[in-house]
């Protein structure tokens, strides 16, 4: 059996942004998404974010697709929400995402910046948060470090 450990930061929007995950709504929505994730095999080890996005770092196992990954929490996060009636408009997430592997050793830093979300966002807009996360090559210049 492989022992593999691949760490993934991702992060994912809501349809055009809109600022429909409230704080009501993010605890079960993210306890949702663990626990489908759960049932998929595949680990969530922190997940947070603010009205407009989520930030999630997993862990993928050598059989599995961070598409596939990303397709199953989307999907079914975005089914459940309407299902339930949990929004005031029809919820839907983006088509794209953001990932990008992360090193053991940042696992720590990264999970203090995801649990951070709120705080962080007072400081630095959505766009230049991605904006950084997508040019900077240096682990040292990461947002989380």
């Amino acid at each position: 059996m492989p022992v593999v450990e691949i760490w993934i930061h991702a992060v994912w929007t809501t349809k055009n942004r809109n600022p429909l995950l409230t704080d009501e709504l993010m605890k079960p929505l993210f306890k949702h998404i663990r626990d489908y994730a759960d049932k998929k095999g595949f680990y969530i080890d922190f997940i947070n974010g603010v009205s407009d996005h989520v930030h999630c770092l997993l862990s993928l196992k050598a059989n599995q697709a961070l598409s596939e990954a990303m397709k199953f929490i989307k999907g079914e996060s975005s089914h459940w929400i309407n299902q339930n009636n949990l929004t005031s408009e029809k919820f839907s997430w983006q088509n794209e995402f953001y990932a990008a592997s992360v090193c053991v050793s940042q696992l720590q830093s990264l999970r203090k910046y995801i649990k951070n979300q709120k705080r962080h966002h007072g400081e630095i807009n959505f766009e230049t948060e991605m904006n950084k996360l997508k040019t900077e090559k240096s682990v040292t210049q990461l947002p989380w470090v």
